[in-house]
């Protein structure tokens, strides 16, 4: 009987709920600039979210940046050659290897500052530009957008860096660049997407 009983309460007993889930955009309550630089801007901001909750966010702003996948096809089309960067980085304390990259001037098109930053780095021209993504870098704190483009039938120039630019430019085929991602010897997120995205592209396109 008594086993009954137990069996009956808890075919009765009320089952938990799960925390309903509140999905949405965040609005925005204020907005207080705590840092002004040459780059980025830091803002303390105060935002409502979905479920009512009111949080402090530290946002980082910049207006965003271009990156030059720029390959030469001419001896292998299907293994071509990648033109690369290696500099030091102070923020991270490491010489890094990176496709150029740098920011977008404000009301710049991306694509001006794509062509605008090979020339400056690298000093190489390309005919056909395409674009093949764009990401945010870490949209947990920073605003700053990356635009991706494929720079091809390319032709090699004078570099014109900035004072602050101590750049030495590589010539390397895809498939050594991916051997050094697979090695763990390439760590600039910008580069793992822009040559892995290569790689896929040339792989359905074969």
């Amino acid at each position: 009987m008594a086993a009954k009983v137990k069996t009956a309460l808890k075919a009765t007993s009320p089952k938990k709920s799960s925390p309903k889930s509140v999905h949405g955009k965040s609005r925005l309550i204020s907005s207080k600039l705590a840092y002004k630089g040459r780059v980025i801007n830091v803002y303390k901001d105060t935002v409502e979210e979905a479920n009512g909750l009111i949080f402090k966010r530290d946002v980082i702003r910049h207006n965003g940046s271009v990156v030059v996948l720029a390959i030469d096809e001419s001896a292998n089309p299907k293994d071509p050659i990648i033109i690369l960067e290696r500099q030091y980085r102070h923020a991270v304390g490491e010489f890094l290897l990176e496709l150029p990259a740098g920011r977008i001037e404000p009301n710049e098109p991306p694509l001006a500052a794509a062509k605008r930053e090979m020339i400056e780095e690298t000093g190489y021209r390309a005919k056909s530009w395409k674009l093949l993504t764009k990401y945010f870098a870490s949209p947990g704190f920073l605003g700053e957008s990356m635009h991706i483009y494929l720079a091809r039938d390319i032709r090699p120039g004078e570099a014109q860096p900035e004072a602050d630019e101590q750049i030495e430019i590589l010539q390397m085929p895809l498939s050594e660049a991916l051997k050094l991602i697979a090695s763990g010897k390439i760590h600039d997120g910008k580069t793992l997407i822009g040559l892995l995205l290569l790689q896929e592209q040339l792989r359905q396109s074969s």
